[in-house]
């Protein structure tokens, strides 16, 4: 068995996580997320780095335009992997874009 030992130093404690709740990343010194890009909304935790940060409120984010919303009907007609353990969707060629099983 390997042990596991943490940094009492590391970040996991004080991440600020993504506003968009349906995004699994964390906001970087930027204040973008690191995954999906997005500036973070509203005003930054205490503690997190914002000496670049430039922060935006619900009311100046920009409005959902059309091709959002089509973005939005592309998420309902999603296939899901097959394999209840992956994250992933299936492509176009008929395999998980994530571990690149196919639908079965």
């Amino acid at each position: 068995m390997t042990e596991i030992i943490i940094d009492e130093n590391e970040y996991w404690e004080k991440r600020t996580l993504c506003s968009d709740e349906s995004c699994i990343g964390v906001i970087g010194p930027d204040g973008k997320c690191k995954e999906c890009g997005k500036v973070y909304a509203g005003d930054l935790p205490a503690g997190h780095d914002t000496s670049s940060v430039q922060t935006v409120t619900s009311e100046e984010q920009k409005p959902v335009s059309s091709a959002d919303a089509h973005c939005d009907d592309d998420w309902d007609k999603r296939v899901l992997c097959s394999d209840g353990a992956c994250i992933g969707v299936i492509g176009p060629d008929g395999k998980c874009k994530e571990c690149g099983k196919p639908l079965q």
